[in-house]
């Protein structure tokens, strides 16, 4: 397998929070120790905001007012999709028992988290798609509270539509407060809220930092750095839709890697020669941030085969893998780290993002080499039990009695001698460690 590289990153996005992470430490210490009180302190101080921080009935039915009813019908569209799916998902999860040996009975239960944390970014964007995404999947899962969290605009609060879908999809709590404050009022069960079990949703670095520092305390979807994108395309995809779709991915952030993966030099050189009028056409915040993604850390890659270009992809992990390519089949069941897989010109990755059903927040960073995505699954423990008759746990005793002395664990091998005396006082057993 060969490789030529026709585009080269210039800078690699690490997703390293090594320069706010004292400042998060800092501002979650302080909340910690001074309570509600700190956590308005820094509301106050980066939202800018002093209206209503645990939206009312009332005040949710009014914002839901504000909302055109077209863009109603569609987060009600997009959110059937997510709750259809996160359903089939949830149905996946089986409680289960079985006889391991005669007499001993052992069983799998999933048990949702009590409480969940979803953060909804509201800052540049109003991420209504990610209220969808985060409260629709922590309700199917079936989570006893569920608080949507989401910084509002400087004397406006929250964008009416993030409260529309919030509330649809679930939300027994709207908070009105952005940033590590947000994340802090959460997990630390601020302003009569019950503290969350798991904190879910995307954000900005200091956000992501806060999650991280959190984690171990409560749960959380996974450790978060720039989004990035990946499109395997042969000489059947066409160059036009290709070079959209890396432009639109690129305009997620000024550090968001999108990658290009072709056996097919004439579709890459025109790819390469059609995103920066694409970029140029887009309005100037979302140009910009495409312009430098595309410039620092975007690659274009060559390979020899269409096994190379999976070989590539999966060293990449890509949190979103789009292929373009013929024998869909083969791709499918060959390619094994992504975060979500967009099979076919009919799809994109803006279609998972918005509307179609699967979630998007998605691992990246190279993390999906190792989890998936956010899921009704991320709000399940899968817990286990066990319970035997005396005969049953007979060979179960003496076998750990031996094991646990030949490990110098005399206290867990004793827990077996006792019951094996009183359950069989006239039998003897050889309970020392075998050699």
């Amino acid at each position: 397998m060969t490789y030529e590289y026709l585009k080269k990153a210039s800078l690699t996005a690490t997703g390293d929070t090594n320069d706010v992470r004292d400042t998060v430490q800092s501002i979650l210490d302080d909340i910690e120790a001074g309570g509600d009180e700190a956590a308005l302190k820094y509301a106050a101080q980066f939202d800018n905001y002093s209206g209503s921080l645990k939206l009312s009935a009332e005040e949710i039915e009014t914002a839901c007012t504000l909302v055109p009813e077209k863009l109603k019908q569609d987060i009600q569209f997009a959110h059937a999709n997510v709750q259809r799916f996160a359903e089939a998902q949830k149905a996946t999860l089986k409680d289960i028992e079985v006889e391991i040996i005669p007499g001993l009975i052992a069983g799998q239960k999933s048990i949702p988290c009590q409480a969940a944390g979803c953060y909804i970014p509201g800052g540049r964007y109003s991420h209504i798609a990610s209220a969808i995404m985060t409260v629709t999947t922590a309700k199917v899962a079936g989570c006893g509270s569920i608080v949507a969290c989401s910084p509002p605009k400087p004397d406006e609060g929250v964008a009416p539509a993030i409260i529309y879908a919030a509330h649809i999809c679930g939300a027994d709590t709207i908070l009105s407060m952005g940033g590590v404050q947000g994340i802090a009022a959460m997990a630390f069960g601020l302003f009569g809220l019950p503290k969350a079990d798991i904190l879910v949703g995307p954000g900005n670095q200091f956000v992501a930092e806060a999650k991280r520092i959190l984690f171990g305390r409560v749960g959380i979807d996974m450790f978060a750095g720039p989004t990035d994108s990946l499109i395997l395309a042969d000489e059947s995809a066409d160059p036009k839709i290709v070079a959209a779709d890396l432009v639109g991915q690129a305009e997620h952030g000024y550090n968001s890697p999108v990658w290009l993966v072709t056996d097919n030099r004439a579709l890459a050189e025109e790819v390469m020669e059609l995103v920066p009028g694409l970029i140029a056409d887009l309005p100037e915040l979302n140009g910009k941030n495409a312009e430098a993604a595309w410039r620092d850390y975007a690659e274009v890659i060559l390979c020899s085969d269409r096994e190379a270009m999976a070989a590539k992809s999966d060293e990449y992990a890509p949190e979103h893998l789009t292929v373009q390519a013929e024998d869909l089949d083969w791709w499918l069941e060959r390619l094994q780290c992504y975060g979500s897989l967009f099979l076919g010109e009919e799809t994109t990755v803006a279609f998972g993002d918005k509307a179609s059903g699967t979630n998007h927040v998605l691992p990246t960073s190279r993390a999906a080499k190792y989890t998936g995505g956010l899921s009704v699954h991320k709000y399940m423990k899968i817990t286990t039990w066990q319970r035997g008759t005396r005969e049953g746990v007979k060979p179960v005793a003496e076998a750990t009695a031996r094991i646990s002395r030949l490990e110098g664990m005399e206290g867990h091998a004793r827990t077996a001698d006792i019951r094996l005396k009183k359950y069989f006082p006239d039998e003897q057993f050889d309970l020392k460690a075998g050699v």
